[in-house]
């Protein structure tokens, strides 16, 4: 039997593509993880959550362990209207769908607005996982690159007024992370907002905004790109992965109703309805703002640890941004092969993740590595950058000596 002969051929298609998960490294013992996007271990609300479970069954019984789950599934549906309220995004019931975590989210709006002919636009460098996604429904994608400031939308501008000169296909959907970026840390400036959700209008495209760190910026949260997008063209992906546990897979799709019912369609019963009613059931019993707040604080700190490292330990000829907030510093480092450097690293107990998984041409991020500060303690993060620090300096030497 031939197993290929059965699979569709748009499926054909996306298993040409480099298998998903490629990116992650295989990590010794005692590794010392500033690979890992996931919270600190410590600040996973794990004993909260059992008492979240615990008063849940107790109040319901069997209820949330049916297929139609928890009265409370309402009840988180409600708290997210509340939080996206708050922070200026008014959306009613028919406009929100949770999901199974972001990745569940991106991929429904991939299954419903692209096929092979629709052209999509990404940040370069760009989350890897979402990449990946869109990869197995199109081919045609083109990346617009980012600076300190987030995506260049003057660039994306040029694009786009050049592509409808020469008749060229115009976008379906631009993705783009505008807060805490990953894998940059960036955050798009107030300016830059409005210019794109403008050009969204002027260009008719739809921007899916990934806000998966929208509330995790060590200074004011900035307004988000649904909060300013008076014409429906804002699909706001949000999730409490990064703030919660990720392990719980709650996310959500906010946009206009009849986008919504269609990605209902296609969701169906896909479901977690007992982590739903637990979710629920956690967060009315928390102060969400002071979570948020201790969160900030703690991976502020833990960033500036990691950067005061850099500075001390890596070579001046290293250069990165200093993240606004989130998860990751984006580092660049000339004459390295970021990839190569990992074997090395690993043989010296510390991870990071190639910069090339982040860009749709994986040549342009050689150069480039991500690190995380959010999962290992500040020890560990410090003694990780001085190893890595060394083998850097030990690679741009035997660079240096091959070219004399």
């Amino acid at each position: 039997m031939k197993i290929e002969s059965f699979f569709s051929n748009n499926i054909k298609e996306a298993l040409k593509n480099n298998p998903p998960g490629e990116w992650m490294p295989k990590l010794p013992e005692e590794c010392i993880r500033l690979s890992s996007g996931y919270p600190d271990p410590s600040l996973v609300p794990s004993q909260k959550i059992k008492e979240a479970v615990s008063k849940l069954l107790d109040e319901e019984q069997d209820l949330p362990l049916h297929y139609l789950g928890s009265p409370r599934i309402k009840k988180l549906h409600q708290q997210i209207q509340k939080r996206l309220a708050e922070r200026k995004m008014n959306v009613q019931d028919e406009e929100l769908l949770i999901t199974s975590g972001a990745c569940q989210a991106i991929d429904l709006i991939a299954r419903v607005l692209i096929d092979e002919s629709s052209l999509v636009v990404v940040e370069a460098p760009t989350y890897m996982e979402a990449l990946e996604i869109f990869q197995n429904y199109t081919k045609q994608i083109i990346n617009i690159p980012i600076d300190e400031n987030g995506l260049q939308t003057n660039v994306l501008e040029e694009i786009l007024k050049d592509r409808r000169r020469k008749n060229l296909s115009l976008p379906r959907i631009l993705y783009t992370i505008p807060t805490a970026q990953n894998p940059t840390g960036t955050t798009l400036e107030w300016n830059r907002r409005k210019h794109l959700v403008k050009l969204a209008e002027e260009f008719n495209f739809l921007i899916v905004e990934d806000d998966a760190y929208g509330e995790l910026s060590f200074e004011d949260d900035p307004q988000s790109l649904k909060a300013i997008d008076s014409s429906g063209r804002v699909l706001h992906v949000g999730s409490l992965s990064k703030v919660v546990a990720p392990g719980m897979r709650i996310g959500w799709i906010a946009g206009n109703r009849e986008f919504i019912s269609a990605f209902t369609w296609f969701k169906k019963d896909l479901d977690h309805p007992f982590a739903q009613a637990t979710m629920a059931s956690y967060l009315e019993g928390i102060a969400f703002e002071e979570r948020l707040k201790m969160l900030k604080e703690l991976y502020h700190k833990k960033c500036d640890t990691l950067i005061k490292a850099l500075r001390d330990h890596f070579p001046e000829s290293v250069t990165w941004y200093v993240p606004s907030g989130g998860y990751f510093v984006w580092v660049r480092i000339s004459g390295i092969d970021t990839l190569e450097l990992l074997e090395h690293s690993l043989g010296k107990g510390v991870s990071f993740i190639p910069g090339k998984y982040f860009f749709l041409n994986q040549q342009d991020g050689t150069e480039f590595l991500r690190l995380s500060f959010c999962y290992e303690g500040e020890a560990e993060i410090i003694e990780g950058i001085k190893r890595l620090g060394q083998i850097i300096m030990e690679q741009l030497k035997f660079t240096s000596s091959l070219l004399k």
